[in-house]
C-alpha cells in the first residue's frame, strides 16, 4: 500500500466520521474531498461502504444501552414496542424511493455542483426552521407518536439528493414536526442505524465484486478512522445542542456551498466534470 493511498483513506475516514451525523452532508463532503485528492474509481465505491459502516457502528456503540433495553423489552414493554414501530415507519419511505431511484440519482446528481446547490438551499431552510417558533409535542424519542415518525421518514427522503444531508433532513424535519431539539437529534441517530446498514448491505451486495483482499489495509484505515471520529462528532453534537441552535451549521453549509459554486462559475475549478 502506497503512503499516498493510506493518507487518502485517512482523510476520507476523518471526513466521513466528522460529517455523517452532523447536518452538513457527509455524501456531499465525500464527493468534493474525494475529487480534490483524486480518490475515485471502483475502489472508491467499495471504500465508501466500509467507512459508512464504521460511522454507524460508532453510534451503535454510543447507544448500546438504549438498544439493549429495546431488544430486551420488545416482547413485553410497550415503550420498546412503540419505539421499534416508530423506527420501522420512519425507515420505510426512504427504502422505497432509494431502491426505485438510487441508480438515477447516482448517475445524474452525484457531482459537486449539485452538492453545493443543495448545501446552500438546505442551509437557508435550516435558518428558517430555527428562527420560527417551536411548538414541542415530544420532548424525548419515547414520547413520539407514529405520525411524528412518518413525517420524519418522509423528510429523510430528501437526503437522497446529495448535499441535502440525511442528518439535516431528519433533524430539521423533526423540529418542524414538533420534536424537541434533543429528540430530533437522537431520533436521527437511531434512524441512521437501519437506514445506513440497509444501504450498506444493498450496496455491498451490488458491488460485491469490487471487494478485493489487496484493498483490506486501505479499508481498515478508513473504517477505524471513521469509527473514532464519528464517535467524537456524536458526543460533541449532543453537548453542543444543549445550549446552541443549528444556525452555525446552516451558515457553514451556505458558505461552503457558495465557495464551491463561486470557484465553478469563475472557472477556478471545473467542478461540473468531477465524478464521485
Amino acid at each position: 500500500m502506497e503512503l499516498w493511498t493510506a493518507l487518502q483513506a485517512l482523510i476520507l475516514g476523518i471526513v466521513e466520521g466528522l460529517t455523517e451525523f452532523l447536518p452538513v452532508s457527509s455524501t456531499g463532503h465525500q464527493i468534493i474531498v474525494a475529487d480534490l485528492i483524486g480518490f475515485g474509481g471502483e475502489r472508491a465505491e467499495a471504500f465508501n461502504i466500509i467507512i459508512q459502516l464504521g460511522a454507524i457502528l460508532a453510534v451503535v456503540w454510543e447507544y448500546r444501552r438504549k438498544i439493549a433495553d429495546v431488544v430486551v423489552g420488545l416482547p413485553h414493554k410497550r415503550e420498546a414496542q412503540r419505539f421499534t414501530v416508530n423506527l420501522l415507519i420512519a425507515f420505510f419511505p426512504a427504502v422505497v424511493l432509494g431502491v426505485a431511484f438510487a441508480d438515477l440519482i447516482h448517475e445524474y446528481l452525484f457531482n459537486p455542483v449539485t452538492v453545493a446547490t443543495a448545501l446552500v438551499i438546505g442551509g437557508v431552510v435550516m435558518l428558517w426552521a430555527e428562527r420560527r417558533q417551536h411548538r414541542i409535542q415530544a420532548e424525548t424519542v419515547d414520547d413520539m407518536h407514529w405520525t411524528h415518525a412518518l413525517k420524519v421518514g418522509c423528510a429523510q427522503c430528501l437526503a437522497l439528493i446529495p448535499g441535502t444531508s440525511r442528518s439535516a433532513s431528519t433533524i430539521i424535519g423533526g423540529l418542524l414536526f414538533g420534536l424537541s431539539r434533543k429528540a430530533a437529534t437522537e431520533f436521527s441517530f437511531f434512524l441512521a442505524m437501519p437506514t445506513m446498514v440497509g444501504a450498506a448491505v444493498y450496496s455491498g451486495y451490488k458491488y460485491r465484486d469490487l471487494f478485493k483482499p489487496a484493498d483490506f489495509p486501505v479499508f481498515a484505515i478508513g473504517f477505524v478512522t471513521s469509527f473514532v471520529f464519528a464517535m467524537l462528532a456524536v458526543r460533541a453534537l449532543l453537548k453542543f445542542i444543549g445550549n446552541h441552535s443549528y444556525a452555525a451549521f446552516a451558515w457553514y453549509r451556505i458558505v461552503f456551498g457558495l465557495i464551491i459554486l463561486a470557484t465553478w462559475q469563475l472557472q477556478i475549478i471545473d467542478w461540473s466534470t468531477a465524478t464521485p
